[in-house]
């Protein structure tokens, strides 16, 4: 695996794994979130990560896999 597609995977993986565990804190442990949003402050919070992480790490993390696969049918 060349180093770029190593990074992208990395980071993609990282900024996912982050919006995704924002997610998860939001639902679970500040109080879960109704029609009209979070019940909290902290809550509001995870929901800013999880909106600006998620959309990024799942494009990052897409682009990493294409270039994996395309890196693969080049070798």
């Amino acid at each position: 695996m060349r180093d770029d597609t190593r990074k992208l995977l990395i980071t993609g993986s990282c900024i996912f794994g982050t919006g995704f565990l924002a997610s998860m804190l939001m639902l679970f442990v500040f109080g879960g979130v109704s029609r009209q949003g979070p019940h909290n402050n902290p809550g509001w919070l995870m929901l800013m990560i999880t909106m600006g992480c998620l959309p990024t790490g799942t494009l990052s993390l897409g682009l990493g896999v294409l270039k994996f696969f395309g890196d693969r049918k080049r070798s």
